[in-house]
């Protein structure tokens, strides 16, 4: 499966749309991972355990659409956008889109 945030593959020609596809995740942060996060933004320096679950989050959500576009009979999805998202009571969950057309390549 080819994914790309470009609007075509070079070099490919597109044969068919299959549609829009998305991967979504919502992810919850636990209370030691807030509880460091904090800690680092009083001191200063990067929070791993945030970039972690965020690294994560992304991956699944660009496996759930390319899963999708598959199913669809895709080989290739083009035009992908990620967003992210806080959510809950506190900010404390984080949602992961990411969406892109479905389409086959010639």
């Amino acid at each position: 499966m080819i994914l790309t945030t470009t609007p075509s593959v070079e070099g490919r020609t597109i044969a068919e749309y299959k549609g829009v596809v998305f991967g979504e995740v919502v992810s919850g942060v636990n209370f030691i991972r807030d509880f460091k996060a904090g800690i680092r933004n009083i001191i200063g320096g990067r929070s791993g355990s945030y970039e972690e679950e965020l690294i994560k989050a992304r991956a699944q959500a660009m496996e759930e659409m390319s899963s999708r576009a598959s199913q669809l009979g895709a080989d290739a999805v083009v035009g992908i956008d990620i967003d992210y998202e806080v959510l809950g009571e506190g900010g404390g969950m984080l949602m992961v889109t990411a969406s892109g057309t479905a389409v086959r390549l010639a």
